[in-house]
């Protein structure tokens, strides 16, 4: 047969290469309902818009008309939100949509969005809006949404992005990676947490798109009018958030997505880790340095050369032949103990977890139904299904022999991207079950991490009860703070990556997940002493404290550099310890009301221009500004304030904010200022959590012209009484007058006093104290020489101090 004709029985054209997009028609029905309003087009495209309350708007697309099962791994399921009527009218050329803080329209043809405050301002609008093409190679659609970028908008969130806090300009992806030793611009990391925030005239917005499906981001660097984002699969379903301020927005979408349960105190204190800690001898060795040189610490960790032969819930016997005793031994010293767990388990038919997993069909299958084989530390392992639910409960039953049995205190979870060697992660055609809705590793892959972690903060949870938890992830999803605290990864010993965890942490604390922290020193190459103090002096203000290192990397224990990085090491390990009631208050606001613990400045004041591209200094909690230095031979910085009043930490120098400042900063100081009118709660010295039984606890209170509103929140620092009353919170409120200044406390809570006393210490005194009265009785007092420091030590349940001045106060 002739060649050129047999070629006539094949349809040859470019139609294959060919990228189409398509867009929705125009409206031909709605239908309402109290809280949504779904619209069909005339080429079947739908769209609901629901109000998941009056400040977030849902919005959901099918390019067929069909929604499919209403499932997410990120949203809460008892998610504060509580939706609300939406009221809809039809326009002459769009509907408009209400809530009582929210107007939105939509375009009849191509259904267009715009979404204004109620006051008409225009927050969102728009530009392409929803559009998809067919993905050609795998089915389904790669779905899509443009929105116009406005002038002068500022773009924050995205969580582990090692750039500039400012997105505006940048692309980035959203497909959980091992990035061994990432630099800044690396993209995409660990995480994947698909929320973003635009900030323009003073107002602020969120969107949550949930699609676990590779996902990308553009904020003006292809076109720099237009913010874009789209997944490679699944649906076009987004949340709309609104605040107006970053701090509400980031507040309602913590709550949607989840917040953490309360930790163990202990929990906030200062971790050790390496790679590796063994064998036994070493751990206790490491033990006894810190006690020996009274530096505090709480946590020991051990490696995966615990294991035997790296196999998941096994113990070396060379290593720890008795590790039950070991852990005990450590517990009597103050030590709580911590492991890792990695997904991988290791194929060999005499190991027990094996065994199940096997038997009971626990592991991710190919397409073609073998079991999926990967290599990583055990060598050739399978994988656990974490997508379902049978597998999370018997991974969470395997718990019982470390925690319940051998007394490890929290777990920690690596390589769940999922890592594997020499390939990076699963093949794509790896099966998982996702609750339900079965689907290949393209949808699996960002969600995996995060149903692993959930299934050990589960099993943790029940083998530690009824003590609290604690577990840490590498890799999650959005609403992943509901089960674990986390860290950024394998990063350098050096000035860069010092930079990069400051602007690390920040970001992920207002992408939902605040429990975070990065490996002090640098877990890659081995820090300098100068190094390793700036590092630490920043690591205290994370709300996860933890030095961790490569063991080939030479050692980085705090007193590895020798003197003085040894005392420094030690002094701001005792102040992370002394403000531990500050953070934890802090944590309970997280926790309660999903207020990220991490504020960068764009937080403290949007109306400041000057604060939206700030990003070395940032705020912990309501009270403290922290600026650390990120270079070496630096004796100082500049830094900017933001409005408000300022003390210097370090000589009750008082300093007006929205300007730049100069701060000293020898090696034993890092920049740190406290807002004025603040009462600031410290605890002594401890070298672990509930070594002390406190007698009394400092606050220290910084005078201001302002009434100013504090708050400390305290509890056992363990178990669950705090769900039943057992807690203190309480409220304190400055305030100052002609001729007096007042310290009022309000107390909340059924629980017992923490300690009976305070040693209240107030700063800034514009005037000479002639009395202090305490609940209307005088008391005694001592005054700094310039009469500008006062302390007094008054009962804890104190109600109200009075300070009256010689000669009043201004």
């Amino acid at each position: 047969m002739d060649n050129s004709v047999q070629d006539t029985n094949y349809m040859i054209n470019d139609l294959g290469a060919k990228r189409e997009e398509f867009f929705p028609g125009s409206v031909i029905q709605v239908d309402t309902h109290n809280s949504y309003a779904t619209f069909l087009c005339d080429n079947r495209v739908a769209l609901r818009v629901e109000a998941v309350s009056a400040t977030i708007l849902r919005f959901r697309f099918a390019p067929d008309g069909t929604f499919g099962r209403d499932f997410s791994y990120a949203i809460a399921p008892n998610n504060a939100s509580t939706p609300v009527k939406l009221k809809v009218k039809a326009l002459s050329d769009h509907y408009r949509l209400t809530t009582k803080e929210l107007i939105c329209t939509i375009s009849k043809k191509g259904l267009l969005t715009r979404i204004l405050d109620k006051s008409g301002n225009l927050l969102n609008e728009d530009e392409k809006g929803f559009h998809w093409e067919d993905h050609k190679e795998y089915g389904g659609e790669i779905v899509k949404m443009s929105k116009r970028a406005q002038p002068r908008e500022y773009f924050y969130g995205l969580g582990d992005k090692a750039e500039n806090m400012n997105l505006r300009g940048r692309r980035f992806e959203n497909w959980g990676t091992d990035t061994y030793g990432y630099t800044k611009g690396t993209d995409p990391l660990y995480k994947n947490i698909n929320f973003f925030m635009g900030l323009h005239n003073r107002n602020a917005y969120g969107i949550f798109f949930d699609n676990t499906f590779r996902n990308f981001y553009d904020f003006g660097m292809e076109r720099d009018t237009v913010a874009s984002f789209w997944a490679q699969g699944g649906s076009m379903d987004y949340y709309f958030i609104y605040g107006p301020t970053l701090t509400q927005v980031i507040q309602r979408y913590t709550l949607l997505t989840g917040t953490p349960e309360l930790p163990p105190l202990w929990a906030l204190g200062y971790h050790q880790c390496k790679w590796s800690y063994y064998p036994e001898s070493v751990v206790k060795n490491l033990a006894q340095g810190f006690r020996e040189r009274q530096i505090p610490c709480d946590a020991l960790y051990l490696d995966i050369d615990y294991m035997e032969g790296f196999r998941c819930f096994t113990w070396s016997n060379e290593h720890f032949p008795k590790p039950a005793r070991m852990v005990r031994e450590l517990k009597e010293d103050g030590f709580k103990t911590v492991v890792i767990i990695d997904p991988g388990i290791k194929i060999d038919h005499d190991y027990w977890v094996y065994q199940e997993g096997v038997q009971n069909d626990y592991f991710c299958r190919r397409a073609d139904g073998p079991l999926y084989k990967g290599t990583v530390w055990p060598g050739l392992c399978h994988f656990p299904d974490f997508t379902r639910q049978d597998v999370r409960t018997w991974w969470s039953g395997l718990f019982k022999g470390l925690i319940q049995d051998v007394g490890v205190k929290g777990v920690w979870n690596d390589m769940n991207e999922p890592a594997v060697f020499e390939i990076g992660t699963f093949p794509n055609d790896v099966r998982l079950h996702m609750d339900g809705e079965p689907g290949s590793h393209r949808k699996g892959h960002n969600v995996y991490g995060m149903q692993m972690a959930r299934a050990t903060y589960e099993g943790v949870k029940q083998f530690s009860y009824p003590d609290r938890p604690f577990t840490i992830t590498r890799s999650g999803y959005a609403g992943v703070q509901r089960f674990a605290s986390a860290w950024t990864g394998d990063n350098i010993a050096s000035w860069d990556h010092l930079w990069l965890a400051n602007i690390q942490c920040q970001r992920l604390s207002i992408s939902g997940i605040s429990f975070v922290g990065s490996d002090i020193g640098g877990f890659i190459e081995t820090p300098d002493g100068e190094l390793y103090i700036r590092w630490l002096q920043l690591a205290v203000f994370h709300p996860f404290c933890r030095t961790h290192s490569s063991g080939d990397h030479g050692d980085q224990e705090p007193w590895s550099f020798g003197e003085p990085f040894t005392s420094l090491a030690r002094k701001f390990i005792e102040l992370r310890y002394q403000l531990l009631p500050y953070i934890y208050t802090t944590f309970w606001q997280y926790a309660t009301q999903g207020t990220p613990m991490l504020r960068p400045l764009s937080l403290q004041d949007q109306h400041d221009p000057e604060c939206y591209h700030r990003m070395a200094e940032f705020c912990l909690g309501d009270h403290l500004l922290v600026c650390p230095i990120t270079a070496p031979g630096v004796e100082g910085r500049n830094l900017y304030l933001p409005h408000g009043q300022w003390y210097n930490f370090w000589s009750d120098e008082v300093v007006f904010g929205r300007q730049e400042v100069w701060a000293d900063a020898p090696l034993d100081r890092i920049p740190m200022f406290v807002r004025a009118g603040a009462v600031l709660p410290m605890y002594p010295v401890q070298q672990y959590v509930g070594e002390l039984e406190i007698q009394e606890a400092t606050l220290h209170v910084y005078y201001s012209e302002f009434p100013y509103i504090s708050t400390l929140y305290e509890d056992g620092g363990e178990g669950y009484g705090y769900t039943e009353g057992a807690y203190q919170l309480k409220t304190f409120q400055t305030e100052p007058s002609a001729a007096s200044f007042s310290i009022s406390q309000q107390i909340e809570g059924s629980g017992a006093a923490a300690y009976p006393r305070y040693r209240i210490i107030i700063h800034g005194l514009p005037a000479p104290t002639a009395s202090v009265l305490v609940d209307n009785e005088e008391t005694v007092w001592e005054a700094s020489a310039d009469q500008r420091v006062l302390v007094v030590t008054v009962p804890s349940g104190f109600t109200q101090i009075s300070l009256h001045s010689v000669t009043g106060i201004a």
